[in-house]
């Protein structure tokens, strides 16, 4: 029997080292150059960013959930959680540490799935941080319930041609290449009539039709793309992991992605504490700090104890994957972490907002993008509604309904057994009464 909450003391060494670099060198990227992360490198950016990336290698730190045969340290997902919680405090630290979302999730499907072909053409460029990637499923009139996609492909010949629309397809302008999910199949169920191609984002009829933005963002200036997948032509091996096989590769990808976000939510609401702590200490109100105001107390201990709760089942969590290869094994406490996520996040930048008073409401303070951050967890992978769903039939498969009429902790029968089982011992007691 083991339980152990200490890091070891090699990888420990490697995440004050992480901790120090990402303070000093990266986060003020998010400022020299902010949303611009996911556009290619060049000139000046490239000259600044190539030798801080040549950095995490000489640490062995560059994507660090991947295996020595894809480029990385095979620390797995448990490690890799320790260090996205110092990532997750700036937007350009998984660039520069090669795993940033999407595609870390790209990657991980590509190397599972695709042919020898595939990862050269796709995988590699993607490992060496030369290239980004997109992950187009979600439809408009569909969202994220694959069972209502129209787009389709077409057999024709030795080629696939593919036609519909896709939504919110993250980083497409700026991407290589495109993983675009689609109907193949309309005569079995769409769990089975599914398919993935891999498809370059200059293929002749691949249109973005407009780039959505979040809030806050000049129309047509946002980065998740509405695709009209027009007449798009691709050969046979385009197809990855098989005809029909989508729905396996989708879980193998959004499992990884979605238990990513966890942990690199985890350092963005810590960065939230810390600036809610430094406020309180520095600032007085009606005669005292607001450290020492209860109200403020409160806020600062419901968001420790929401925060240190949330860490440790991201922890166990990326645990359980370590240990069981398996995302369908962990699949109940992946979406578990999904749900949890946007409240945890909210709730602590909402606190720290208030606890700077009109600053925090301003662009000059970073917490309303945090608030609107967690919105965009709550809908990212799939609504958390829908994993709540998951959750408790995950839960609910663990027990099974009484036929009796009483349910089975009923206290008047368990009373009952109870006397019964020990009636001798009970009848000496009532004769020395």
């Amino acid at each position: 029997m083991a339980w152990d909450f200490e890091t070891n003391p090699d990888y420990q060494a490697k995440l004050d080292w992480a901790d120090e670099f990402v303070r000093e060198e990266v986060e003020p990227l998010d400022l020299a150059w902010p949303h611009m992360q996911f556009v290619p490198l060049d000139g000046g950016r490239r000259k600044a960013i190539d030798p801080l990336k040549q950095q995490v290698r000489d640490e062995g730190l560059w994507a660090t959930h991947l295996g020595p045969d894809l480029g990385g340290q095979g620390y797995g997902q448990l490690q890799l959680a320790l260090l996205n919680e110092i990532l997750g405090r700036s937007s350009w630290a998984p660039i520069v540490f090669g795993c940033q979302a999407p595609d870390t999730g790209n990657a991980e499907i590509i190397a599972h799935y695709g042919t020898p072909e595939q990862k050269k053409q796709y995988l590699q460029p993607l490992l060496d941080g030369e290239c980004f990637s997109s992950y187009s499923m979600t439809e408009p009139q569909a969202g994220a319930d694959p069972t209502q996609f129209k787009t389709s492909a077409v057999r024709d010949g030795d080629h696939w041609i593919i036609n519909g629309y896709k939504y919110f397809s993250s980083n497409a302008k700026t991407a290589s290449f495109l993983i675009v999910m689609v109907v193949t199949n309309t005569e079995v169920s769409a769990y089975k009539g599914m398919s993935m191609f891999l498809v370059p984002t200059d293929t002749p009829g691949v249109i973005i039709e407009r780039n959505v933005g979040l809030h806050g963002e000049p129309m047509d200036e946002g980065t998740h793309a509405l695709i009209h997948y027009d007449n798009v032509r691709v050969p046979d091996s385009a197809l990855l992991g098989g005809e029909g096989q989508a729905f396996a590769v989708a879980q193998t990808r959004l499992g990884g992605g979605r238990i990513h976000h966890a942990m690199r939510t985890i350092g963005l609401a810590q960065k939230a504490i810390d600036m809610m702590c430094e406020r309180v200490l520095s600032r007085e109100t009606a005669g005292s700090r607001l450290a020492d105001k209860q109200f403020i107390q409160g806020y600062i201990a419901d968001s420790y104890a929401q925060l240190a709760q949330f860490r440790l089942f991201v922890l166990n969590t990326a645990w359980k994957i370590d240990k069981y290869n398996d995302y369908k094994k962990v699949r109940k406490d992946i979406a578990t972490a999904k749900v949890i996520m946007p409240t945890v996040l909210h709730d602590i930048a909402w606190r720290a907002m208030q606890v700077h008073g009109a600053l925090g409401v301003t662009n000059e303070m970073p917490f309303l993008t945090m608030v609107h951050g967690a919105a965009v967890m709550g809908l990212a992978d799939g609504p958390t509604e829908v994993h709540k769903m998951t959750v408790a039939k995950q839960v609910l498969r663990d027990y099974k309904a009484t036929d009796d009429l009483w349910p089975t902790e009923w206290i008047p029968r368990k009373t009952a057994a109870a006397k019964a089982k020990y009636a001798e011992y009970l009848e000496l007691e009532v004769g020395n009464l």
